[in-house]
């Protein structure tokens, strides 16, 4: 695991545009791109594409209802944890969900797909969570909202290391884990970690909590602050060190401070700020995590967003906004610990609509593209199976449009990251080719709606070109072939198509990997 993000700034950007007629619906500018001469800009963790399930969807209970949902009442065995809804949660919005089966071969397939990668199994309901000392689910005690059973958590564990995962999580921190005082206790933590090494499981990463700057929402006691926080955060990173030396410390997991998926807003006296939240609890992270989502989806905020802005520059860029905000207190409170954004997906409360479309598939890998690019050391979807942001359906386990971008992502984009400059007109990335010597890939993404993007290669590529019928479809085509498993839930083919050295168009709207095998690139040998 690197626990420092390992860049350095590239010098030399080898790209420049060549024509000098100005840009018109005729005549696009071409940009000119020598792969051999891309510097390095640094590494990011073999893991950095990575993806979460909810703790919700482990234990069963109430989460985001999706917008075409047909889900049922609670069972009779799912009643222990049906009311497991967050604070002030609109009931209306939920469905419940039997626990999620992770020996499902689908499932197993299609995440062992984009191994290596971290298995984020959180969010706001773990905070609450009881972990139980039998296997079968019981009635939450007082200061609990839902029941994880061991058997539960044995299943995480089995699925993790099928799917070639590292297991991420945070703590229980509702009253049923506080004494008399309201003080934090280790007891939940100490039972969750023996158990887990007790099976031959493991911990890689741990967060105290989920959202604290979210507290009153997530489950702490009444009136909880930032010197609560602060005096909890220093007791759980002493267990760790004491108890899990090997364990990484993420914090603080904060979310809501630069987008307008703030809820509640900042001043609300229940927001706790994450400069608050930093300067109470002092040192102990191994690595500074945060959330983002760029805005909440049609459930929580009818018309914040709209499909129509989905591949606008500001959109786009609030991944950078939020980033830059994370990072000055990083850098200002924790220097020198890489980032991991351990929680992001196309909108907060379940994505919109169209999360589970074409259209979010330029956010996805652009936002995977920037943070590369920034030194991020691990991204974390949400969600790998579970509403509309899933990139599986959570009732068929098809494979979404995120899927496969997911999955070429993980299979040509390595983790050296080099330097294709910032420009106008189409969105440009290049990583060392996954496990070539001397290989370059770029990622191009063509945001544009009307117009094509002109790139030249001085070298033959292969051609891996994202397209749909329209934005919104729920397919993707790869080449101009639909995506879409094969009778036993093969994986297909991801074929390429050969392109000459010379000019290459991006048709508007579409995403293409070119892989150059013949780069050379030092940077990559």
């Amino acid at each position: 695991m690197t626990r420092s993000s390992g860049f350095k700034v590239g010098m030399g950007i080898t790209i420049a545009a060549l024509a000098a007629i100005p840009k018109t619906a005729a005549q696009e500018p071409t940009l000119s791109v020598d792969p051999s001469r891309l510097p390095r800009l640094g590494t990011i963790d073999e893991r950095f594409q990575s993806y979460n399930v909810e703790m919700v969807k482990v234990t069963g209970g109430r989460f985001w209802k999706p917008y075409r949902s047909s889900a049922s009442a609670p069972s009779a065995h799912g009643a222990d944890n049906a009311g497991n809804m967050p604070a002030s949660a609109n009931p209306d919005l939920y469905a419940y969900r039997a626990p999620i089966d992770l020996s499902t071969r689908r499932l197993r397939i299609l995440a062992a797909a984009l191994a290596p990668a971290y298995l984020r199994v959180s969010g706001t309901w773990a905070n609450s969570t009881y972990f139980a000392e039998s296997d079968e689910p019981s009635t939450p005690p007082n200061g609990f909202r839902a029941v994880l059973s061991r058997e539960r958590w044995k299943r995480v564990i089995d699925f993790a290391r099928a799917a070639g995962a590292e297991i991420v999580t945070s703590m229980a921190i509702s009253p049923g884990v506080r004494d008399a005082a309201g003080r934090w206790q280790s007891d939940q933590a100490r039972r969750l970690f023996v158990y887990t090494k007790s099976i031959g499981g493991r911990i890689a990463a741990a967060e105290f909590m989920n959202e604290p700057t979210l507290a009153a929402m997530g489950g702490a006691p009444k009136g909880y602050d930032a010197a609560a926080y602060g005096r909890d955060f220093k007791a759980f990173v002493a267990f760790i060190r004491n108890n899990q030396p090997d364990v990484i410390v993420l914090g603080p997991g904060s979310i809501g401070e630069t987008t307008a998926s703030q809820s509640p807003p900042q001043s609300s006296s229940d927001f706790l700020r994450t400069r608050d939240l930093l300067a109470a609890s002092g040192p102990g992270i191994d690595a500074f995590s945060y959330h983002h989502y760029g805005a909440l989806s049609q459930r929580c905020a009818p018309g914040q967003t709209t499909p129509e802005a989905a591949l606008s520059e500001s959109w786009l860029a609030s991944t950078d906004r939020t980033l830059a905000f994370y990072r000055s207190l990083r850098d200002e409170f924790a220097p020198d610990k890489p980032m991991w954004l351990t929680e992001t997906a196309e909108a907060a409360c379940g994505g919109n609509p169209w999360a589970s479309t074409f259209l979010d598939t330029f956010r996805y890998l652009d936002q995977l593209g920037r943070l590369a690019r920034a030194g991020v050391q691990m991204v974390a979807h949400n969600t790998l199976a579970a509403s509309d942001y899933g990139l599986l359906d959570e009732t068929t386990l098809r494979p979404r449009p995120n899927y496969w971008a997911a999955l070429l992502w993980r299979r040509l984009m390595g983790t050296t990251v080099l330097d294709a400059g910032v420009h106008a007109g189409v969105h440009l990335y290049a990583h060392c080719r996954r496990g070539v010597r001397g290989a370059v890939t770029l990622l191009a993404i063509n945001t544009d709606r009307t117009s094509a993007a002109k790139l030249r290669l001085p070298a033959a590529s292969e051609r891996y070109t994202l397209s749909a019928d329209h934005l919104q479809s729920a397919s993707v085509k790869l080449n101009g072939t639909v995506l879409e498993l094969g009778p036993n839930d093969d994986l297909p083919r991801l074929a390429a198509v050969t392109s000459p050295p010379g000019l290459i168009e991006i048709a508007p709207a579409t995403i293409a990997f070119l892989n150059v095998g013949d780069a050379k690139n030092p940077a990559c040998a």
